[in-house]
């Protein structure tokens, strides 16, 4: 019964992170809205996180598995939830004391180190800071934060049950 509910829970955030990934490409394709820097870090953690319980779904038969892909889950939604808090804070930041001025991240590739360039980019760049679109008086930045603190619920529900069952489970015998 344990490993039908963690899969089913699994295939939830699959499911729940693909929608939200879905719906950015909608919002870039349809009415043409341009990703910002940081953006593009939270569709990464995003992809990573939908892949990993797509692969936890079809995967994750034993106990450890479901641990260890419920740990990785937690991370990237974790990893994700805070790029988001860095755009949500750059957006109260008031437009006089922003300071950017950066090039896009391929450039900076190609002439600043690996290092430099990623620093560059969770900084966030001068994109990060403009809200063009609301649903409901929320930005998308936001909402961002909104849907990773909902796939940090899930992979903390997941953990939790895991952790549990295993407290519950009987011992092995080792005859």
């Amino acid at each position: 019964m344990f490993l039908a509910g963690s899969r089913f829970i699994f295939l939830l955030m699959f499911l729940a992170s693909s929608t939200v990934l879905s719906v950015s490409l909608y919002l870039e394709y349809g009415p043409g809205l341009k990703p910002c820097s940081l953006c593009w870090v939270q569709r990464f953690f995003l992809l990573t996180f939908c892949i990993v319980n797509l692969i936890a779904y079809a995967h994750a038969s034993r106990p450890k598995r479901v641990m260890s892909y419920s740990i990785v889950s937690l991370v990237l939604a974790f990893a994700g939830a805070m790029s988001a808090v860095r755009q949500v804070i750059l957006l109260r930041v008031p437009p006089e004391q922003l300071m950017f001025c950066q090039p896009d991240f391929i450039c900076m590739l190609h002439n600043f180190s690996l290092k430099t360039a990623l620093s560059a980019l969770f900084r966030g760049s001068e994109e990060c800071v403009h809200v063009s679109w609301t649903v409901f008086g929320l930005s998308i930045p936001e909402l961002s934060l909104l849907a990773f603190t909902g796939l940090c619920l899930l992979s903390i529900t997941q953990l939790i049950r895991t952790v549990v069952s295993r407290m519950h489970s009987p011992p092995c015998d080792p005859a």
